[in-house]
């Protein structure tokens, strides 16, 4: 029977067309001799990946999978179970959903296994299939960050709350194997392997919070208790270089960041609050900011329109939207694909987020009067053919960007707009001339960011009225959503692509622009010649199965 089941295996594998039928044979005769599961014998030849293996086990098996490494980890599940149960068995607890205890496995199949984990933890047991190594690593992080918390309690007994930062800071400069440092290490890394832009660390009267924004969205995963704070955050501050000493202002850092062989940038802010300090931590992915720009989400109209626009020898170019909209990554990722050989591109950042390879990055320092418009007034003795500004925030830096880029450079820059008609408008109540900006203002994007469907529990659905009717167009119309699985934490969503709005000023807009006109009229003309909405856009995404109708309209709130 046993033999029965591999054999199925490695049918479905030469079935789907992961093996070929040679491999699978050569894979036969190895398993004969040694007695390994055929899975591993084939991941060992490289025949096949874990990835690909786990998907054809869990088809085969009918149970649903999960890819550890990227799968929101409750730690309150974890502790539902010894560690030494979850080694001898291969298995861990991730998540408690509806009265059950969802346990990824190694092998779901072991009934006796899962009675062994109801009968310890008391809840009944929902089994999910899960590569063995990732099972091991998971155990060897969750169970080390409860085994850090306990010997951080029994440090603060020993040492009294009074002088723990003392004692934290002798020991931890010292040794990586001191209990806060695996606490604060594994925070970090759970942050990493679910990939969240932020971890906030949020005390409370008596508890601490750690969330992780995963896909915009905030994510609730442990708490520790209060008196525990205080080490936690002088750990985080010595790895930052912050003063472990200052504790009523804020202050911000920079950690680079190893795990699973990546290397990512931390930046790191504290926030002194009535319960202790707030600690935010922003995750850096290299991969993520130096994306090319055909991934972005730009249509293939709007990316032609915005690549002719950035080819521009002079001008400026200016990306619009609210925090967190992606706006630095559409820049970074424009910078990336623009060529540097034989030009001189000098950014003012606040702050540098990455360092770019062949281009001059200035870290914006109001405290010593290194401001935006000080830094682009030194900029422009340095004779620099590109510039980019990180953001403008008030009239003299506008008006000091928007000259540079009259004398023959190209000005890159973001504003906090609405949609890009009202970029224009919005520098023209800053007090800019309007003659300059008309002169001066080439191209203007507007961003948003939006949830994509999960594509592992993603289906297909006859669309209502009233979702027609929001979206403008008519029907019947099928569209997706995602019905929750594991993979995505059941939130339907996996994952983050831009919807864009390009702009592009021609001698019209220019004629609008310099009799101050309205954003409303400098729109209309705009979508007379061409232009595309964001929530036009956000449409084309919906009709092609990328994100949703409920993600485009709250994306997309000032256009309803």
């Amino acid at each position: 029977m046993k033999e029965a089941r591999r054999k199925q295996l490695g049918e479905m594998l030469v079935e789907y067309g992961l093996v070929e039928p040679e491999k699978l044979e050569e894979a036969l005769e190895i398993q004969s001799k040694t007695g390994e599961k055929l899975g591993k014998v084939l991941k060992d030849m490289g025949a096949v990946s874990k990835q690909e293996l786990i998907e054809i086990l869990g088809i085969q098996l009918g149970i649903p999978q999960v890819n550890l490494q990227r799968y929101l980890i409750d730690p309150t599940a974890v502790k539902t179970i010894p560690e030494s149960l979850a080694r001898r068995l291969k298995a861990v607890p991730v998540k408690k959903e509806e009265g059950h205890l969802v346990v990824a496995m190694s092998n779901p199949l072991d009934i006796f296994a899962i009675d062994d984990i109801r009968l310890t933890s008391g809840l009944n047991v929902k089994p999910v299939l899960a590569d063995e190594d990732d099972i091991l690593a998971v155990i060897n992080q969750y169970y080390t960050m409860k085994e850090s918390i306990e010997q951080v309690l029994d440090e603060l007994a020993a040492f009294g709350e009074n002088n723990v930062e003392v004692a934290v800071e002798n020991e931890l400069e010292a040794s990586e194997r001191a209990p806060v440092v695996k606490l604060v290490n594994s925070i970090i890394q759970q942050g990493i392997r679910t990939g969240a832009s932020d971890i906030h660390i949020e005390p409370g009267e008596d508890i601490v919070k750690i969330r992780y924004r995963i896909d915009g969205v905030l994510h609730e995963t442990m708490k520790y208790p209060k008196h525990l704070h205080s080490p936690v955050v002088a750990r985080i501050k010595i790895i930052s270089h912050l003063d472990i000493t200052i504790k009523r202002l804020p202050q911000d850092g920079r950690k680079k960041f190893e795990f699973d062989h990546t290397n990512v940038d931390l930046r790191i802010s504290t926030l002194p609050t009535v319960h202790g300090e707030k600690v935010a931590i922003r995750i850096l992915d290299r991969d993520k900011y130096f994306m090319k720009l055909e991934n972005l989400g730009f249509s293939p109209e709007n990316l032609a329109e915005y690549r002719k626009i950035i080819n521009y020898p002079y001008g400026m170019i200016l990306v619009s939207g609210p925090t967190g909209s992606g706006k630095t990554t559409t820049l970074y990722s424009t910078l990336h694909e623009l060529d540097i050989t034989g030009k001189n591109i000098v950014t003012i950042e606040d702050p540098v987020e990455y360092m770019l390879e062949g281009i001059n990055q200035v870290q914006v320092q109001p405290k010593i009067g290194l401001t935006f418009a000080e830094g682009i007034r030194s900029i422009l003795r340095q004779d620099p053919n590109i510039i980019m500004v990180g953001e403008i925030r008030d009239t003299e830096t506008a008006d000091i960007a928007i000259r540079a880029a009259l004398t023959g450079h190209l000005v890159l820059s973001t504003i906090h707009t609405n949609d890009s008609a009202s970029a224009v408008t919005r520098l023209i109540e800053m007090g800019v001339e309007p003659f300059l900006i008309a002169s001066s203002v080439i191209g203007v994007v507007a961003q948003r960011l939006v949830r994509k469907i999960c594509p592992e529990c993603k289906i297909e659905y006859d669309a209502d009225d009233k979702e027609l009717l929001s979206l403008g167009i008519g029907g019947p119309q099928k569209l997706n959503k995602g019905k929750g699985c594991s993979f995505c934490n059941n939130t339907g969503y996996r994952g983050r692509v831009a919807i864009y709005e390009v702009l592009k000023i021609l001698k019209d807009h220019r004629r609008l622009i310099i009799n101050k006109a309205s954003a409303d009229k400098i729109k209309e003309l705009s979508i007379k010649n061409g232009m595309k909405t964001l929530k036009e856009n956000g449409v084309g995404l919906v009709l092609r199965g990328v994100t949703t109708v409920e993600e485009i309209l709250k994306a997309t709130t000032v256009e309803i």
